[in-house]
C-alpha cells in the first residue's frame, strides 16, 4: 500500500497529463481518421480506406469557397485588429492618461461577453446604421472582438520587457524611432506574432458571431453547421486536419527558432 502511494505521488500528474491529453485529442483523432472514409451522403458510419478526399478536398459542393471567405476574412480582421490592438497596448503599458484604467476595463468586456450577446448586438447596431449583414459587418465585428486577446496578449509581452535595454540604445545616442525600430520591436514582435495567431484561430473558427453578421456568405464553420443535418462530408475533416498539422507545425517551428535563440 504505501508503495502505491509512493507512486501514486510521483506519477499523479503524469497520469492526470496522459488522461487530459487523451480527452483533448480524441476528437482530433476522430477527425483525421475519418477524413479517409470512403463515405458518400453521411461521414458517420466507416465504410472503408480511401484516400480520395486527400486527393480531392474541394470535391464537396461549396466547401472551398467556404473555406475561402474563412481564410480572406480572418487574415483581413487579423491584419486590422493586430496593428490596432498593439498600438492600444503600446498606450496602455507605457503611457499614463487620463482613462487608463476605464480602457484597461472596456479591453476585457468583448472577452467577457458571451458571443450569442456580442453577436445580436453587433447586428443590431449594423441595422440600425442601415448596414446589411455581409463581408464586411463580418470582419469588423471578428475584429471588435479579437482585438482583446491581442491587446492582452501585446500587452503582457510589453510588462516583460526590461526598460534597461532601451535606455542603453538611447546612451549610445540612438533616437527614439530607432530604439523602437532596433531594440523595442524587435523585442515585442514574438508577442505581435503570438497575438496574430491567436487572432486568426478565433477569426477562423467562429461561428457563432459569423452566423449573426454574415447574411449570405458562407464561411467553413457556417458550412460545417450546415451539413452536419445531411452529414458532414469528408473533405470537412480533410480540411480540418490539415488546418491542425498546419497549426501544430507553426508551434514546433515556433518552439524551434526560440531554442536557437536561446543558445
Amino acid at each position: 500500500m504505501k508503495n502505491l502511494t509512493k507512486w501514486l505521488s510521483k506519477n499523479l500528474i503524469r497520469i492526470y497529463a496522459f488522461f487530459a491529453f487523451t480527452y483533448l485529442f480524441i476528437p482530433v483523432l476522430y477527425t483525421f481518421v475519418f477524413s479517409f472514409n470512403d463515405s458518400r451522403k453521411t461521414n458517420l458510419i466507416w465504410k472503408g480506406f480511401t484516400l480520395d478526399k486527400w486527393k480531392n478536398p474541394c470535391g464537396a459542393p461549396d466547401i472551398c469557397s467556404a473555406l475561402g471567405n474563412s481564410f480572406i476574412i480572418g487574415f483581413t480582421a487579423t491584419a486590422i485588429s493586430t496593428v490596432l490592438g498593439t498600438l492600444i497596448a503600446f498606450a496602455l503599458g507605457r503611457y499614463r492618461f487620463k482613462g487608463r484604467s476605464a480602457t484597461n476595463l472596456l479591453i476585457f468586456l468583448p472577452m467577457a461577453t458571451p458571443e450569442i450577446v456580442l453577436g445580436a448586438s453587433l447586428l443590431s447596431l449594423f441595422l440600425v446604421f442601415k448596414i446589411n449583414p455581409g463581408f464586411w459587418p463580418t470582419v469588423i465585428a471578428h475584429v471588435m472582438f479579437c482585438i482583446s486577446f491581442v491587446v492582452v496578449t501585446v500587452k503582457a509581452r510589453i510588462a516583460s520587457l526590461d526598460p534597461r535595454l532601451e535606455q542603453a540604445a538611447m546612451d549610445l545616442y540612438a533616437n527614439e524611432f530607432q530604439t523602437f525600430r532596433r531594440v523595442t520591436l524587435p523585442l515585442v514582435a514574438p508577442g505581435i506574432a503570438g497575438a496574430a495567431l491567436l487572432a486568426f484561430s478565433l477569426s477562423f473558427d467562429d461561428f457563432i458571431i459569423t452566423n449573426f453578421n454574415s447574411g449570405t456568405v458562407i464561411t467553413f464553420p457556417k458550412f460545417v453547421y450546415t451539413a452536419a443535418a445531411r452529414g458532414i462530408p469528408a473533405q470537412a475533416n480533410v480540411i480540418g486536419s490539415g488546418m491542425f498539422f498546419l497549426a501544430l507545425a507553426i508551434v514546433i517551428a515556433g518552439q524551434l527558432i526560440n531554442r536557437r535563440k536561446a543558445r
